[in-house]
């Protein structure tokens, strides 16, 4: 996973690669970004979970867009948007994000997927993690499991004074 700001115009805005980790473990949700089908884009706003390594996770149901627009292609970008706070009397907004890119395949081994599935139970709801192991073993078959491999990813934030 390479974490390079090098490509961020504003080289004053960068987000350390500290702060970029705890959104990327803390973000409560990100914007998946396929290819269309018919061309152009298509972003969707999806849970995930990181693994703490190289990977993300998405679930999703077995069919629809998002698989259509994955058959066209693999090649995609996902945007965590962290803490924001509109400054009206400034016209601006204070805002830190991360924008990884790397390929999107769908998870093949029941194994994997199932750790998927205890990765995303621990994350949101980690006081309900037996409960839900229930419920996703009565749901597997109706669950797919999408594994985001990063290739590369950067962070940049706007801090002004007084915001959060």
């Amino acid at each position: 996973m390479n974490y390079s700001n090098e490509s961020v115009r504003r080289q004053d805005r960068l987000l350390t690669e500290a702060e970029a980790l705890a959104l990327l473990k803390q973000g409560e949700y990100g914007v998946l970004s396929l290819q269309a089908e018919e061309g152009g884009g298509y972003g969707v706003p999806v849970n995930y979970v990181w693994d703490g390594a190289l990977a993300l996770y998405i679930h999703c149901a077995p069919e629809g867009r998002k698989l259509r627009c994955l058959e066209r292609c693999d090649r995609v970008s996902f945007c965590v948007v962290g803490r924001t706070q509109v400054v009206p009397e400034r016209f601006t907004t204070a805002y830190e994000s991360i924008l990884l890119m790397g390929r999107l395949q769908v998870v093949q081994s029941d194994d994997e997927r199932m750790r998927a599935l205890e990765l995303l139970l621990a994350k949101y709801s980690p006081e309900h993690v037996a409960t839900g192991r229930k419920y996703a073993a009565g749901s597997f078959h109706r669950t797919a499991l999408l594994r985001l491999d990063i290739a590369t990813w950067s962070g940049k934030c706007k801090r002004i004074p007084g915001s959060f």
